[in-house]
């Protein structure tokens, strides 16, 4: 019996055991379930929320709305409008190949790569993004499973290619890539906002956009878009008649340096964003290097003036249009003799202004380059602008001095050529060019923006710019500028022709050109400065034929635009000065315009050309090649000659019918005697020549012009003398030489 109990007792023990052991297991089971729950949902809750985000969430970048540009008037050149853009769900979608493909033949993009991507972005890939109306209505219209809209900002240029090298354009994701769009792009982009993709289980999308963008700011130019229409316009028309490469036009005002106006040629439409090139975005304004040639000399005689070493009447020997300098010859396009420094200018005397230069000495010379701002940026607020190429005085050799003068072995952009002009046009302070005129906030009201020029820097003085003023007023009335003048209005500038150099040859170029002429207007009181550069004209290539008729238009319609006062008097027939007949021969200028050939090799080709000249050529009286134009001859053969005037055509004048008679009662004609003494009353043919006696020499231009004679004129001030006398019958278009004095 107590064995029995003993056994039981043992067996219950041993059962209790197991079961202590097994609820000990589960207990120990269920806490380390517990702990492994607690590390998953508490220690690694943080990663795997992250994975389940990356597997069912994803945050695009919402574009802001990019701010707008305005130009001085507040006028939009570039803005940004609501677009759809189509975006896929890959996981949605039942064959991504066939959508794909139906979309990119609507798109014009590449299938393969659009697919690519899209099978990389499980959960979402645009397809088309901010893409036209017409697109977007396409893709839209095909109702495909998977393809969703999305709303955003799109940039927007309403004036199309106005402006384009100014404004620039942006990318798809609307960064800026050239222009203010570029300068800018900081202050114009704003803060982007965060959209978020959620898909759930059953792989439907849901968007909402949890970070709201902040728009950008606005930025407002010194640009009027009409003084830049006009400017684009007159471009592109010289463009078109002359085929040139490129060309510029800078119009500043000299009082603020505010640019007004800034056109290239070649342009481009900143909507069309595919098909802009290199060479359409290249903004040549501040880009370009190029020789300026004789515009350059205003610097050089501006300089001389200042020191005080000259004055615009002393008169220098130009030696016949020849000089030698180091072992150099160098020629002007006509053997001046005897020139005033105004009439060096006005001529454009290579001789005379490197006799000029010559006094300055290196060092006095380089140090108005620098002030004039050569060889430094100007600090306008475009990206890319150049320093041009300048070296200090230290560095010049023997003729560098005399290349210099005359506008060679120095680099100068075209806004810096406009920038040296309206420092002459602003009594001689040059002012910062600036083409922004402030940035702003987004504002629902209307605004007012104040420019506030910056400080500016005298170079020379008062006196010194005065002078100069009326030296290139000189050029456009009596040199090589005659086809900037302006009616109603009086101007003022320098013409410009230099070679280029050829990048095969390392050599200048005996057949591209730059073309220049930079100026102003009215004189006593400036309103604007335009310089225009054409690149490698095809036929007359002088900035004088070429250039300079594009300022007149420039600045005849800017003035009239800006409602600038008359300060001459219009002729009565309102006839422009600038529409009668200028022998392109009385306009050309240059060496050709760059340093000649060693002294012996020069000496060489000229005893050549005497040696192959007739008896009776004026080659003998000493004018290096000089030929006469025969009738019907190729005028293109004597490009470089030089024409007197005894050879030069005439150009044909249509004589007006007789007045019919004032009754109508026939004439009985009256029958001439058979013999005896017939007496011819022979009335004297030709022109009266008018008196110009006490005429300013703009006046004496007028008469000349409206009495069908060529006037030359000599000095400045009141007409003293004139040949021929007042009364004398002259031939139409005769010469009429008349000597001003003050």
């Amino acid at each position: 019996m107590a064995g029995n109990t003993n056994r039981n007792s043992a067996n219950l023990n041993r059962a209790n055991l197991r079961l202590y052991l097994l609820g000990s297991i589960l207990i120990l089971w269920c806490a380390g379930i517990c702990m492994r729950l607690v590390y998953l949902q508490i220690f690694r809750y943080g990663s795997f929320e992250t994975k389940a985000q990356h597997q069912q969430q994803r945050t695009e970048e919402v574009s802001a709305k990019r701010g707008i540009i305005y130009d001085r008037a507040g006028r939009e050149l570039a803005m940004s409008v609501a677009v759809d853009s189509a975006f896929a769900v890959p996981s949605e979608i039942p064959d991504p190949a066939s959508a794909i493909s139906l979309i990119s033949r609507i798109t014009k993009g590449d299938p393969r790569e659009l697919l690519a991507k899209c099978k990389s972005a499980k959960s979402f890939c645009w397809v088309a993004r901010k893409a036209d109306a017409d697109i977007a209505d396409r893709i839209r219209a095909l109702n495909l499973r998977g393809i969703y809209f999305q709303k955003e900002s799109k940039r927007f240029y309403p004036k199309r290619d106005l402006g384009a090298q100014v404004i620039g354009y942006v990318g798809t994701d609307d960064e800026g890539l050239s222009g203010i769009e570029r300068e800018f792009d900081d202050k114009l982009k704003g803060e982007p906002g965060r959209m978020i993709i959620s898909v759930d289980a059953h792989k439907k999308w849901f968007g909402n956009v949890e970070k709201q963008p902040e728009p950008g700011q606005n930025v407002v130019l010194t640009i009027d878009e009409q003084i830049q229409y006009i400017a684009e316009r007159e471009l592109a028309a010289q463009m078109e008649q002359t085929h040139a490469e490129a060309g510029t036009v800078v119009v500043e005002n000299p009082r603020t340096g505010e640019i007004l106006a800034l056109a290239n040629y070649p342009t481009f439409n900143p909507n069309l964003s595919r098909e802009i090139t290199p060479q359409r975005l290249k903004d040549h304004a501040v880009s370009d290097i190029y020789e300026p040639g004789s515009t350059f000399k205003l610097v050089t005689i501006a300089a001389a003036l200042e020191e005080k070493l000259t004055r615009p009447t002393e008169v220098f020997d130009c030696q016949m249009g020849s000089i030698v300098v180091n072992g150099m010859r160098i020629h002007d396009d006509k053997p001046w003799g005897n020139l005033t420094v105004a009439e060096i200018l006005a001529h454009s005397s290579e001789v005379g202004a490197i006799k000029i230069g010559l006094r300055l000495g290196d060092d006095r010379f380089y140090k108005y380059i620098r002030g004039f701002g050569f060889g430094q940026q100007t600090g306008i607020e475009l990206p890319g602008e150049t320093r041009g190429l300048s070296k200090p005085a230290s560095r010049w050799s023997k003729v560098s001095i005399a290349a210099i003068s005359t506008g060679q072995e120095i680099g100068v952009s075209p806004l810096q050529l406009a920038a040296m002009v309206s420092t002459i046009a602003n009594d001689g302070v040059r002012l910062p060019p600036h083409i922004v005129a402030a940035t702003i906030e987004p504002q629902r009201a209307v605004q007012t923006v104040a420019f506030h020029p910056g400080e500016g820097i005298r170079v020379i003085s008062p006196a010194t710019a005065a002078e100069m003023k009326q030296m290139m007023q000189g050029v456009v009335l009596t040199g090589t500028g005659r086809k900037a003048i302006l009616e109603g209005y009086s101007s003022a500038g320098k013409t410009g022709t230099a070679q280029k150099v050829d990048p095969t040859t390392h050599a200048y170029s005996r057949t591209k050109y730059i073309a220049s002429f930079a100026g102003f207007a009215p004189i006593n009181d400036p309103s604007i400065v335009v310089a225009v550069i054409i690149d490698s004209p095809v036929g007359p290539h002088h900035g004088a034929d070429v250039s300079a008729p594009v300022f007149q238009r420039i600045a005849q319609q800017v003035l009239e635009y800006l409602h600038t006062p008359h300060d001459v008097e219009i002729p009565p027939n309102r006839q422009l000065l600038l529409a009668r007949k200028i022998s392109d021969k009385d306009l050309e200028e240059g060496s050709p315009d760059h340093l000649g050939e060693p002294i012996d090799e020069a000496d060489a080709n000229q005893s050549d050309t005497l040696d192959a000249s007739s008896p009776s050529s004026p080659a003998q009286n000493g004018v290096k090649g000089v030929s006469p134009v025969q009738p019907g001859g190729n005028r293109q053969t004597m490009a470089n000659a030089i024409v007197p005037a005894a050879f030069r055509e005439k150009e044909p004048i249509n004589p007006s019918p007789p007045p019919a008679p004032s009754s109508a009662v026939a004439e009985v004609p009256v029958p001439l005697p058979t013999n005896g003494t017939v007496v011819l009353d022979v009335e004297q043919g030709g022109i009266v020549v008018p008196s110009f006696i006490g005429k300013t020499v703009r006046t004496a231009i007028e008469t000349a012009e409206e009495s069908g004679l060529d006037l030359d004129a000599v000095g400045s001030g009141m007409a003293r003398e004139q040949s021929p006398a007042a009364g004398t019958h002259v031939q139409t278009g005769s010469r009429v030489t008349v000597k001003f004095g003050r």
